[in-house]
């Protein structure tokens, strides 16, 4: 794992976590909600790929088929 991996999330989560107050501050909770939503389901499919990586990763080491 490298540490590109951490700073990509760490950024989508700022990101997140700054058009969140700035659409709630404007008054569009439903909108800050779906952004809330859609940077999750980004983050954890980066981490599904990781542990997709992993598996394979532990396949290959075992010689498992």
């Amino acid at each position: 794992m490298s540490i590109d991996l951490v700073f990509k999330i760490a950024a989508i989560g700022i990101l997140v976590a700054v058009l969140n107050q700035v659409l709630v501050h404007s008054g569009r909770e439903d909108m800050a909600t779906m952004v809330s939503i859609t940077g999750l389901i980004i983050v954890l499919l980066m981490v599904v790929n990781l542990v997709s990586d992993l598996f394979a990763s532990v396949k290959n080491i075992f010689g498992l088929y």
